[in-house]
């Protein structure tokens, strides 16, 4: 086999397929639930925003509201175009500190703690490390990994959003943190609220392990706020349920098999669920027998090698973030491979699903319960969900 054969990229945006065949018969007239479905693509993946309502004029109106505020989003905190983030990633690498908004600000402190729960396996702060290994654009073309010397002297640069501080604004007006003048007064998203420094210019922050369930959190916000009666979001594969899409039976979601084209599994999913996946099948390339992928292990810099895909299933949370903490938390159980449990009861997580890389698998027992197996495994471990720490 040729080089250039070995060395084949791939590049497979996979979502979880959506069961939505049981809703078409509902449009029948127009006082019947009617469904409403639109796609479109946001931070470099995929959104699927399926909405059922009564209204079809009212579910549209949600719709679009929703698509406003993923654009928003976007615009916001992408990291590789010019937007806010990336204007503080340059700052950052300057050496100089940056004014933000409150919502950035609030973004970057919830991000922090998740850094410390998760000891560091789940880390915004690498974004460098994932340019280097070219998985920070939507159209990456890497063929084969960089060179392991600038890895390594990447990673002992130790870049880790713990090095941020975030402070109020000052009211001194010679200060590059001072508060904005009074007269600009309308406050919108984008308007100084706070002072971000780093300690460490490595930092560069990439938010793509965060934003996808951020943005699902507040794409729910927006459909309760129109009190649509049931919806399906989708994004980029991490996906939350609210209502359930007819009288009887709640929304169905496929697993997408790591190695395989066809379903792992089917499950249900209900209202004020979310479900993530990580997995080294969506963002890779094979290059002489190897799979890189885009998960980067903080750690050692390089991708993880112990899975092929970790899901997380959420329940509902009183704070309404659930969408958040299904993408946020699949990341360190999937780099902490057989450490996985410990993570797992750190963060309450009772409903999860393991993909070793040698294929084998293994499942919480109350999971285990609400699957369907397309293809059943050979051998299923069935474990008892973690207990949480005392």
């Amino acid at each position: 086999m040729s080089v250039s054969a070995r060395r084949t990229a791939f590049r497979r945006i996979v979502t979880p397929l959506v069961w939505l065949s049981l809703l078409f018969a509902l449009a029948a007239c127009s006082r019947e639930p009617t469904l409403v479905r639109e796609e479109q693509f946001v931070f470099g993946t995929r959104v699927e925003l399926t909405v059922v309502d009564a209204d079809a004029e009212h579910a549209h109106g949600a719709l679009a509201e929703i698509s406003r505020e993923l654009a928003r989003l976007h615009r916001t905190y992408h990291a590789w175009e010019p937007s806010a983030l990336t204007r503080l990633n340059a700052a950052i690498a300057a050496g100089h500190p940056a004014r933000v908004s409150a919502e950035m600000a609030a973004i970057l402190r919830d991000a922090q703690q998740f850094v410390r729960a998760s000891d560091g396996l789940f880390d915004p702060g690498i974004g460098a490390l994932v340019a280097l290994w070219g998985f920070h654009r939507s159209d990456f073309s890497a063929n084969q990994p960089p060179d392991p010397a600038a890895v390594a002297a990447l990673r002992d640069r130790h870049p880790s959003l713990a090095a941020l501080t975030i402070t109020p604004l000052t009211p001194d007006p010679a200060s590059p943190c001072a508060q904005p003048d009074a007269v600009d007064a309308i406050a919108t998203n984008e308007t100084p609220a706070a002072c971000v420094t780093s300690s460490n210019p490595a930092v560069a922050i990439d938010l793509g392990g965060y934003l996808k369930g951020y943005a699902l959190d507040r794409a729910a916000e927006i459909v309760r706020r129109h009190a649509i009666a049931a919806a399906l979001i989708n994004i980029g594969g991490n996906i939350l349920a609210l209502g359930q899409p007819n009288a009887t039976r709640p929304w169905r979601i496929a697993l997408q098999h790591p190695r395989r084209a066809e379903p792992l599994a089917v499950l249900p999913l209900y209202d004020g669920e979310a479900i993530g996946t990580s997995g080294d099948y969506q963002r890779y390339f094979l290059a002489d027998g190897h799979r890189y992928h885009h998960l980067i292990d903080p750690r050692t810099g390089w991708p993880a090698t112990e899975n092929q895909a970790f899901t997380v299933v959420i329940l509902p949370q009183p704070d309404h973030r659930t969408g958040l903490r299904s993408d946020v938390v699949s990341k360190p159980l999937f780099l902490a491979g057989d450490d996985w449990p410990r993570y797992a009861a750190r963060f309450g997580v009772t409903r999860a699903l393991r993909v070793a890389a040698d294929g084998t698998i293994t499942v919480t027992a109350p999971l285990q319960q609400r699957l369907r197996w397309i293809d059943p495994p050979d051998a299923i471990t069935v474990v008892d969900p973690p207990a949480a720490p005392h």
